[in-house]
Formats: C-alpha cells, structure tokens, sequence
C-alpha cells in the first residue's frame, strides 16, 4: 500500500535525522512542554470543583501558548526546508525566517476553517445515522476524523511549498495531490489510527494527571510533530516535486 510507504518514509525520514531533527526542534519544543507543565499545573485535580487560578499563572499560559504556536510553525518550516533544500541549522536554533513562519501561519488558518466547514457540513448526515443507529456512532466518528484528516493532507502541500518560498493556491494544491487521492486516503486512516495508538496508554491511566503521563506526552508529541510535518513533506515532493520514495 502506497499510503503505508509514505507514512514508513516519513517515519524513517525522522529517525534517520535524528541529529538534525533535534537541532530543527529541541529548543523550540522545549517552549511547548513548558506550556503543557503549566497547564497542568494550572489544572485542578482529584474532586475540586472550585479552582482559582492566580493571575500571574494565568497569564504565563497564555504567553507560553502564544510561544508554543510560533516555535511548532517554525519548527515545520526548518524541517521543511531541511528535507527539501538540505537546510541545516548552524546552530541551537534554525535560522529565523519570519516572512515564511507568518505565511505558515496564514495557510494553516485558511486550510483549518476550509476544513472546518467540511466537518460541520459532515456532521448533519452522521448526526441523523448516528440517530438512528447509535451502535454506528464510534465508526462514524473515526470515519469523520479520517475525512478532516484527508482534506487537510490535500491542501496541506502548500505548507510546505511556502516554506521553501514557493507559491501554491489552494485550488493547485488539491489538483497536485489528485493523483494520489487512493494513497492520501489510505494515509489518512493510517495517521488517525496511530494517532488513537500511541495515546491509548495516556488515556488508560488512572491519573491522567501524573508525571508520567505529561512525560510520555511530551515524548509522544515531538514524534507526532516531526512524523506530522514528514508527512506532509512526503506528500510535496511526490505531488509535487515528482519525487520517489521506494
């Protein structure tokens, strides 16, 4: 199954640079397990119904969030730009490229509502099968999940050709990734259930609130991230670019 290679690829894409991939993004996700320690602290725990959250934490949420976007939009763009181009960090940090990192930010928010919308136009069928055949409502939903999945993969070249400073619309994009509308399909249903995979250990804990819980998610989510921002990368250099993964 091609959808198999291509997500194989983009697995192995990550461990074979591992070096590379810790220097695109140690630093900056660092910011986002910070954020995820906040969080957890600002949580409330065991039975409390009242919790009161003091300005000051409050507010280095709010901040470290805010950080936590700016360093996974530049962490895709360096490791974009490192699988396409052989962009590799000189230092701690990949090279600051604002114009790129805020385009990313404007795609991704385009693609997102674009997806959006798909999903609430979905869920109004789902809804009223799910009405009449409740037993349907968990394979309707991973089904849905797929689909949003799906649409995001489609459009979601265009990331990684803004990285590398090419321009794409979104109506190129879905016409590139046509001819492997069978392979994305399949990648997407492989994506949503690995996804479900590696967070079922998380979620069958009894304190979901534990140190080892948020450790095994900071692990989990800077592969998820690097596997993630691979994919896509895959995705553009085979639509794109032409390229061949076996």
């Amino acid at each position: 199954m091609r959808g198999w290679q291509v997500f194989k690829h983009s697995f192995w894409m990550v461990i074979n640079n591992l070096e590379v991939a810790f220097r695109v993004s140690a630093v900056l996700y660092a910011v986002q397990a910070v954020n995820q320690v906040l969080i957890l602290m600002a949580t409330p725990t065991g039975d409390a119904t009242e919790v009161v959250v003091s300005p000051g934490l409050a507010l280095m949420v709010l901040a470290t969030a805010f950080l936590a976007i700016v360093a996974s939009l530049w962490i895709a763009v360096a490791w974009h730009r490192f699988v396409l181009t052989g962009e590799v960090p000189e230092g701690a940090l990949p090279a600051w490229q604002g114009g790129l990192v805020l385009a990313y930010l404007g795609r991704s928010v385009m693609i997102a509502l674009l997806v959006a919308l798909a999903v609430v136009a979905a869920m109004i069928p789902i809804g009223i099968v799910m009405a009449a055949a409740p037993g349907a409502g968990l394979p309707l939903l991973f089904a849905l999940i797929a689909m949003a999945v799906y649409l995001f993969f489609r459009f979601g070249v265009m990331l990684p050709a803004g990285a590398i400073d090419r321009k794409m619309t979104l109506r190129e994009a879905w016409a590139a990734t046509a001819k492997e509308h069978g392979t994305i399909v399949v990648l997407s249903l492989i994506v949503v259930g690995f996804s479900v995979l590696v967070q079922l250990p998380a979620w069958l804990n009894p304190d979901p609130q534990s140190l080892i819980n948020l450790v095994y998610s900071v692990v989990v989510g800077w592969f998820a991230t690097m596997i993630g921002v691979s994919v896509l990368t895959a995705l553009y250099g085979i639509c794109v670019e032409g390229r061949d993964i076996d």
